[in-house]
């Protein structure tokens, strides 16, 4: 029996999950996190075989709990899910070590070949994913300026984005204030804006993040 951990900060896209997971006839979820900071305890407590792990999350978000849970324990087989398939983040968590990256519009039949997949110590992309790390870089692919910004360059915008303050994002990536700043002046530069508002304007017409989100 494959044991999953699965990791989203909304109730009702893990109620629907794990309904559908636990229909399967060799997989079962072990336990549920509600946050990054969740997760990265529960990994340690529970020892799933797969972790199905939602990227756009509050708190430290899905992708510094990958960092930080891969840091820890560099064999553990993490499955991404996100609405967003483009975007430097799918290529970031790759570079991390996380075997799989799914839409979570994919069907139930796709999660579980890629949870399969990852067991058997395989990579797994959805085509949507597969096809946008292919065209990366490529004439005419309509890069976003967001690729250029290191791993954690992105975690401090992704924070940044979702409205944090300094000393909360110091709080949650274990950095000082300094550092934060250093790193968000940074990615000012890089990114060619000179305030929060500047930042919020290129995510929106790039697709680093909704509308709805703002």
């Amino acid at each position: 029996m494959i044991s999953v951990l699965l990791v989203d900060d909304h109730e009702l896209v893990r109620t629907g999950i794990e309904a559908l997971l636990n229909d399967v006839e060799d997989i079962t979820v072990s336990g549920i996190a509600k946050s990054g900071e969740e997760a990265v305890d529960a990994v340690v407590a529970l020892s799933p075989d797969v972790v199905l792990m939602d990227v756009n999350m509050p708190g430290i978000g899905g992708v510094e709990a990958c960092r930080r849970i891969l840091q820890q324990n560099p064999k553990v087989k993490i499955i991404a899910l996100s609405v967003h398939n483009d975007g430097p983040i799918p290529h970031q968590l790759l570079k991390l070590g996380v075997l799989s990256f799914i839409s979570k519009g994919s069907p139930v039949e796709e999660m579980v070949q890629a949870i399969r997949k990852v067991v058997d110590g395989k990579r797994y992309l959805c085509s949507e994913v597969a096809n946008n790390l292919a065209f990366q870089g490529l004439p005419g692919s309509n890069d976003s300026p967001f690729s250029i910004l290191s791993h954690r360059e992105s975690e401090v915008v992704t924070l940044i984005l979702q409205g944090n303050t300094i000393k909360e994002m110091s709080e949650m990536l274990l950095l000082s204030d300094k550092t934060i700043n250093t790193y968000r002046y940074r990615l000012y530069s890089k990114l060619h804006v000179k305030n929060d508002v500047e930042l919020i304007r290129l995510a929106i017409k790039f697709g680093y993040i909704d509308n709805a989100l703002i």
